[in-house]
């Protein structure tokens, strides 16, 4: 084929905060797929914190982008051309295509998406991997029981405002923090938390205080920073912490030790509390049970979700830099192509 696709590379590892001339913009010819291959279009790019990790090639629990390579990234893309049986021209899928408008597939990793089920964008928001990290990580690792307090930062976003609606589910209080009146104002009013406060308020402690009276029994990590120092004398003896993510220190160019480990390991022994990191594929083995529930969640109303779409493949370097200092109200997402679903 003849025509222009276009890609997004890494140009440089950032130092600190990503900057524009970190990603290159490429064009290159529309791969043909071969036999057993099929070639995809991509409709929707999901942008998630996890990237900013990508970008580094310090040690991780994943290899990092190379120099040159494209920007990795969950998709839902269209089949467009098939010599593979398994799929045919005008399946939707889940796939990892990245930052480029196409990309060819030997199917291994494809999921088809059925459009009839629901808008095609949740399969890499609601009903992805957002969904499942706080599906999984909220009642997997937090537990949380009827009348217990969850606290979970970015509680607008992608995973913290499942988190904190399937805690209301299971009967629990949900207090959410996010960065806002009007992001608090949707997550109180919207989503139906008990409480929501603005985590650039200075009273921040106080507010938590009063806000979680009998304590914190749950509380979904995926912030750090200032906000964690908030909640981390509120946790209550064998509080459950699932720690998905530490956005507030992405950017960071070195590690620090704050002076309060000390007295942090002291609570954790004293209180018995259960800190656990996870990745979502630790849970592989529960996807079922994710998209059943959640599903269900959503066709009963008990389950609201809300998208930022920024348009066209060229948007994703500015999108994805606002989503590191919160500028998105939502999950962030990019319309790379028409979604004829």
């Amino acid at each position: 084929m003849t025509e222009s696709a276009k890609r997004i590379t890494l140009a440089a590892r950032p130092n600190g905060e990503p900057k524009p001339s970190d990603f290159k913009i490429e064009s290159y010819a529309v791969p043909t797929p071969k036999d057993g291959e099929v070639l995809l279009r991509t409709i929707w790019l999901s942008l998630d914190p996890y990237m900013r990790g990508r970008m580094s090639d310090g040690p991780s629990y994943a290899q990092p982008v190379p120099i040159g390579g494209v920007m990795e990234g969950g998709t839902v893309s269209e089949v467009i051309a098939s010599h593979n049986p398994g799929f045919k021209v005008g399946d939707v899928v889940l796939s990892h295509a990245g930052w480029q408008t196409h990309a060819v597939s030997d199917g291994k990793g494809l999921r088809k998406i059925d459009p009839s089920a629901g808008p095609v964008s949740t399969a890499i928001g609601v009903l992805g991997m957002p969904g499942m990290t706080a599906y999984t990580g909220l009642l997997d690792i937090g537990k949380p029981q009827p009348g217990e307090t969850v606290v979970v930062a970015a509680a607008s976003g992608a995973v913290g405002s499942a988190v904190g609606q399937i805690a209301k589910i299971k009967g629990a209080r949900a207090v959410g923090i996010a960065g806002g009146k009007a992001k608090c104002d949707y997550v109180k009013n919207e989503l139906g938390f008990d409480e929501c406060l603005d985590h650039r308020d200075p009273d921040l402690a106080a507010k938590l205080k009063e806000a979680c009276p009998k304590g914190i029994d749950v509380y979904f990590e995926n912030v750090g920073g200032h906000v964690f120092e908030a909640v981390f004398p509120r946790l209550n003896a064998f509080a459950r912490i699932p720690v998905c993510g530490l956005i507030a220190g992405y950017n960071a160019t070195e590690a620090e030790v704050p002076k309060w480990a000390g007295s942090m390991m002291r609570a954790v022994l004293t209180k018995r509390l259960t800190f656990r990191g996870f990745i979502v594929s630790d849970f592989a083995a529960r996807h079922g049970d994710f998209l059943r529930d959640m599903s269900q969640w959503l066709r009963e109303g008990k389950l609201k979700h809300r998208e930022f779409v920024t348009e066209g493949l060229d948007s994703a370097p500015a999108a994805f830099m606002g989503l590191l200092k919160g500028a998105n109200f939502g999950k962030q997402l990019v319309r790379v192509g028409p979604d004829k679903a």
